[in-house]
Parts: C-alpha cells; sequence; structure tokens
C-alpha cells in the first residue's frame, strides 16, 4: 500500500482528490492501492524533563543543568487518537510518500512519527509549492528521493533541541533565582524569544532617554511663469546641526525678515536626473508581514493566517512560508497560464493585463537565488475572489499586485533640485515629474511614502531666473524620538539583525544571513512574547512590559544578543547543507548551557520588582500571572478570591462568578 503522510487533513482532502482517494476512513481517505492520511500539526512533541526523571517536575538548581543522553519525544495527548491511526496506516504501507509543507517544519513533522513508529519502508518525498490540483499533478510525478530532504529534518532536530536545552534550563533558572530576589513570575528565556525581546526593550529605552531638541524650519512659495511652488530654507552650517535643521531661533527669525524683504529669489542652479525604479519582487513571507503591518493595519500571525488561509483554502496563491522573493526561470513557461487565469477571476483586470509584455524577463526569475522556495504568486487555476473575506481579498491582491508588477516597464521619473539665491539666504525646491508610469499602474505609493521627496511640479526654471516670494513661514519644530515597534517592523528588524551587531567580524559574517527565527516561527515567536506579558499592544505598536526589562536586565549578554542567535540560525544552515552534523551541533549547545548555568547558578539577581496594586476586591496584595491574553494583576489570596486587574490600567476586571456573589451579598 502506498501511504501519503499529509501535515493537515485539508491537504489530505486536496491530494487524495488528485490521487482518486476519496473514500473516507478512520482519520484517512482511501482509493485504489492509496492511502491518504494527516496529522493535525505536531503529533509528537519533545518530552517534558520529568518524562526522563520524575524528580525534574520540581524545579530546583541542584538538578541543572538537564541534558538528555537520549533524547525522547512523546504523543500529544490532545492528538493522540490521530497519532493511533497513523501509526496502525505505518505499520500496513509498503512506501511512505511524506507530503507535509514543504520545509523544515513539516519534515519534522513526518519524520519524527516515522522514527517513533519504526517504519522501514521505503520513503519518497512530494514537494509542492501550491495546492491547486495541476501544482499537486507536477509534484506527483517529480517525487524527490527521501535523502534529499533528510538533511532539512536534521536542520529542524536541531532547531528543536537547541531550542530544548535552552528554554528549559535557562528559564529554570534565572526563574529560580528570580525568586531568591522576590519576583514571583516565571523568567522565561528562550533562544529565539530573548534576543528578539531585547529589540523592543532597546527601542523602548532610545524613546524613553530621547530629549527633544527645538529646531525651525522656513517654508516659502515661490511662482515663476505664473505657477506656485515651495521651497524650503537651508540653515547655514555654522547655525544648524548634523541634519542640517537650524537650531537657533534669532538666526531663522533674521533669515525670514531677509526674505520677506526681498520679495524675490533668483534661480542659483537646477539639476535634473533621470531616475529608474524596478518593480519590486513578487513577495517572501517576511516582506508581506511587513507590508500588511505598514499598509493594512495587519498584525504578523494574522497576514500569515490570511496568506495560509490563500493557499490552502482558496487555492489561490503558492506556499506562503516562503524565505524568498525570486521565482525559478522555468516558471516563465507558466506565464500565459497565470495571466489567463488572474483574468478569468477577476475580468476587470483586462485593461492593466493588456499593457503587459508577457515575454519581459524581470530580475524576479533567477535560479541562483531561488532557496527551499520561491516567491508567493497567484496560482495557475482561477481563483473565486466572492470566497473570500475582506482581509483575504486585500492581501490576495497584494500579492497578485507583486505578480503583475514583473510585466510592467521600470517607473521613470525626473527628480529635479533647484537652488535659489534670497539676500543671503540659500533656498532649495525639489521636484518630481513622473516620466513613466510602469509599474506603478498596478502599485501606486503608499500614502506614507517618504515626504522628503516632494512630488510637486516644477515650472521651467533655468539661472538667473527671478521668482516672485509669495509668502514665508516659520515652523518651531522639535526634533522627534524613535517610533516603537510595530509588529511588521520587528519581523523587518529580526531579518535584518547584522545592523544592530557592533562586532565588525560578525556584522560582516551575518550580512546574507535571515537574522532571527524563520520566515515560518517570526510570528510565532512575536505571539509567545505577547502571550506570556513580555511585549504589550500599544494601537499598532508594541511595547515591552515591566517583566521584559527585568528578564533583559537579568539574562546573560550572549542569550539575550541578537547577534549570537543569528550565528545559530547559520549553524542550522550549515546542517541543512550538510556542512555540520547534528550531533556536533548539540554537543555545542549542552557545552554551552552547562558553562552559563555553572556560571550564573550562585548569582544574586537584582530586579526591579513592579508595585502590587491591592486587590479590588478584599484590598490583599496582587502578584503578576500569565493567561491566555498575556500579563494580569492576580489576588494573592486566589483561588479563594478572584480579584484581578489589568498590568496597564486601573480597572478591575472580576471573574463573573465572583461578581455575581458580590452583588448577591
Amino acid at each position: 500500500m502506498r501511504l501519503f503522510l499529509c501535515e493537515k487533513p485539508s491537504q489530505g482532502k486536496d491530494i487524495g482528490r488528485v490521487l482518486g482517494a476519496t473514500q473516507r476512513g478512520n482519520g484517512c481517505l482511501n482509493g485504489a492501492g492509496v492511502t491518504v492520511t494527516w496529522c493535525i500539526g505536531h503529533l509528537v512533541e519533545a518530552a517534558a524533563p520529568e518524562t526522563y526523571d520524575a524528580q525534574l517536575k520540581r524545579w530546583a538548581i541542584e538538578q541543572l543543568p538537564i541534558i538528555p543522553e537520549r533524547w525522547r519525544v512523546e504523543v500529544k495527548p490532545q492528538t493522540a487518537a490521530q497519532f493511533k491511526v497513523v501509526k496502525a496506516l505505518l505499520a500496513k504501507a509498503t512506501h511512505l510518500i511524506i507530503a507535509t509543507d514543504a520545509d523544515r517544519e513539516g519534515e519534522l513533522i513526518a519524520r519524527e512519527i516515522v522514527e517513533l513508529c519504526g517504519y522501514r519502508g521505503s520513503i519518497e518525498r512530494l514537494w509542492l509549492s501550491a495546492l491547486n490540483d495541476v501544482s499537486i499533478r507536477a509534484a506527483l510525478n517529480k517525487l524527490r528521493p527521501s535523502n534529499e530532504t533528510m538533511p532539512l529534518y536534521y536542520s529542524a532536530l536541531a532547531r528543536s533541541r537547541a531550542d530544548w536545552l535552552v528554554g528549559m534550563n535557562l528559564s529554570r533558572l534565572f526563574t529560580l533565582l528570580g525568586r531568591k530576589a522576590g519576583y514571583d513570575g516565571v523568567l522565561s528565556v528562550g533562544r529565539v524569544q530573548t534576543p528578539t525581546l531585547k529589540l523592543v526593550v532597546m527601542r523602548d529605552r532610545e524613546i524613553a532617554k530621547f530629549v527633544a531638541v527645538p529646531y525651525w524650519a522656513i517654508d516659502v512659495e515661490l511662482s515663476a511663469n505664473a505657477q506656485a511652488f515651495s521651497a524650503q530654507w537651508l540653515a547655514p552650517k555654522t547655525s544648524a546641526d548634523d541634519a542640517g535643521r537650524c537650531l537657533q531661533e534669532t538666526i531663522a527669525q533674521q533669515a525670514v525678515q531677509r526674505i520677506r524683504s526681498a520679495g524675490t529669489a533668483q534661480v542659483v542652479s537646477v539639476e535634473t536626473e533621470r531616475i529608474r525604479e524596478a518593480p519590486p519582487l513578487p513577495f517572501d513571507l517576511g516582506s508581506l508581514q511587513e507590508t500588511c503591518s505598514r499598509q493594512l493595519g495587519l498584525d504578523v500571525q494574522e497576514t500569515l493566517n490570511i496568506a495560509q488561509s490563500l493557499y490552502e483554502t482558496h487555492k489561490a496563491i503558492t506556499y506562503p512560508r516562503t524565505d524568498c522573493g525570486y521565482l525559478p526561470e522555468s516558471m516563465l513557461s507558466e506565464v500565459p497560464t497565470v495571466l489567463n487565469s488572474l483574468l478569468k477571476t477577476d475580468a476587470t483586470l483586462q485593461p492593466i493585463i493588456g499593457q503587459l509584455d508577457r515575454n519581459q524577463p524581470s530580475r524576479a526569475w533567477n535560479d541562483r537565488k531561488i532557496t527551499a522556495h520561491h516567491g508567493m504568486i497567484p496560482t495557475l487555476e482561477p481563483a473565486n475572489l466572492a470566497a473570500m473575506n475582506e482581509k483575504e481579498l486585500a492581501v490576495y491582491r497584494l500579492i497578485r499586485a507583486h505578480y503583475l508588477a514583473q510585466f510592467l516597464p521600470q517607473h521613470e521619473f525626473d527628480r529635479t533640485v533647484a537652488r535659489f539665491s534670497c539676500t543671503g539666504e540659500t533656498l532649495q525646491a525639489t521636484g518630481k515629474q513622473v516620466v513613466v508610469q510602469g509599474w506603478r499602474l498596478v502599485l501606486a505609493e503608499p500614502k506614507d511614502a517618504d515626504n522628503t521627496q516632494r512630488s510637486q511640479n516644477l515650472p521651467a526654471l533655468h539661472e538667473g531666473l527671478s521668482c516672485q516670494v509669495s509668502n514665508v513661514e516659520l515652523k518651531a519644530l522639535k526634533t522627534q524620538p524613535p517610533k516603537p515597534y510595530t509588529q511588521g517592523e520587528l519581523v523587518k528588524a529580526m531579518k535584518g539583525v547584522a545592523r544592530f551587531v557592533t562586532d565588525p567580524h560578525l556584522k560582516q559574517k551575518l550580512k546574507d544571513t535571515t537574522g532571527i527565527g524563520t520566515e515560518a516561527t517570526r510570528a510565532n515567536i512575536i505571539s509567545g512574547l505577547l502571550a506570556r506579558g513580555y511585549l504589550q499592544k500599544q494601537g499598532r505598536a508594541v511595547r515591552a512590559s515591566d517583566a521584559a526589562f527585568t528578564l533583559i536586565d537579568t539574562v546573560p549578554a550572549a542569550i539575550a544578543d541578537p547577534g549570537t542567535t543569528a550565528i545559530w540560525e547559520q549553524a542550522l544552515d550549515m546542517i541543512e547543507a550538510g556542512q555540520l552534523a547534528l550531533d556536533a551541533f548539540i554537543d555545542k549547545q549542552a557545552q554551552w548551557v552547562t558553562q552559563l548555568v555553572q556560571q550564573y547558578r550562585d548569582t544574586a539577581l537584582t530586579i526591579k520588582l513592579p508595585e502590587s496594586p491591592a486587590c479590588p476586591l478584599c484590598q490583599a496584595a496582587m502578584r503578576q500571572r500569565s493567561g491566555k491574553n498575556g500579563a494580569f494583576w492576580s489576588c494573592t489570596r486566589y483561588p479563594d478570591c478572584k480579584g484581578t486587574l489589568p498590568v496597564d490600567s486601573g480597572k478591575a476586571v472580576t471573574i463573573r462568578k465572583r461578581r455575581r456573589a458580590s452583588q448577591s451579598s
């Protein structure tokens, strides 16, 4: 029997339909000589410390470090029934086709089950980039040998075990040290989550210590040839900062008086440069999350969920958890099919598609840039837009637009910079004239585009031309602090972690890496930090909580250093490429964790404890706890008293039963 092992029931249904396996069984679909079954995400998980030794259920410093001699996994209780189904089918199978998601995690999901169940039959790998019927059939005709994707499993296993060693040992260590210092919460330490948290803590500290500096600017309205335009005063270097801002009010006031009294300004120079911009690449997951956060206000996890729905449910896009924005050159042959399908999906695209050059090989098609996956693009078959909700449709249109942009010319415009002299003062006007709209036909400039590049059209200017001064406005301004991270900007910072590293050698080494985490895990990392109460939402921004500052100030610098984590990610890439052995990597991590435990086990922590409010129900002291919606204050007399308070508000929040009891008494 040929057995296909999928990652989710929805995948199983799609693949089963193409294979003709449509007869429903217990946790599977059956056809002629073929069965399709599925996981429900991870059916097994790394065993908890107490699985190795029951005494480890109690947290104690003397038990650390915990280094398993032989790693174990155990069946997740909530999916045990489906694991039993998969195990029974593997016992009957003669040929296994792994059809989980085509990435590290998908490989781990399948291979851990194969190992635990002791399957020893032949294995092949189905590598899918889309779940529409055409793509599934194409992938079925190109099954990969098992050994070709085995390094992905080793890399994922290395990530899982390294996370376990760091999380289990250092979370226990610093939580126990924290309790000695009077901190009652859990100090959760993670290989990726802690450096990510440090990025937010660093930004919040920059904001907190920022001191606004006043400066003055002058806007001047000029006119020439009956056309008005705007110019800005350029402050003399002796009264300006490095950014050219005037820091002396009297100098700016004197300039205003001189400009007003002059009444005219003479053109000193005019320079025009033709700017040509290539279209942006198709989306990888990170760039999609950044764009959706900025333009649509979506959380990174919400963007991932929507992209996953467009891939799995609507069959409208290719695989979303990709780290690559490029496309294989072989996919150029599919361009007519994709464009025709887009037109069948949405007839309003006819005017745009009529302007596309289907033979235009943009920089997106580049085999040398392809990783395990390619950029997100529409699939080969028409999609049903009516079945999408508003957010799904918005994200789909962004993905579609980035694909269509590949077949339009470069966006070209003339940038003109004109300098003026006005009684010894210098003015500058910047203009932009679009020459070729190109790919901007489908991707308009976002509303938050850089305002320093003014889009005004300048009149015909030439050296010596006299322009009338119509209005002069003095503006009293202040320098602005850095903005807090949005989730999309935090993902961008995780990807570009090299810019936060000061060591020149390490910085150079990290330039071409993917930074902290992977495209598939960054949303989960941020969601986990929010759930643990380390991050808090403030509108679109995320800010660090008091517990976050406590943690970052407590753990060793190496644990919180983004550069260290990025180096680990490089090691995982080396394992995936067959350049580093799994055991060698884990041994090194175990030695490092052991060293940290020995170094810090006798440390006396100094922790700034949050001031405890009084319980709104009984006035007893309260302590911070973590819930599914993040951190909150809970009465120390719980469960006898169920009074609670949000950590960021003085408003009481009580469990409904307790409130009813209070009202009835």
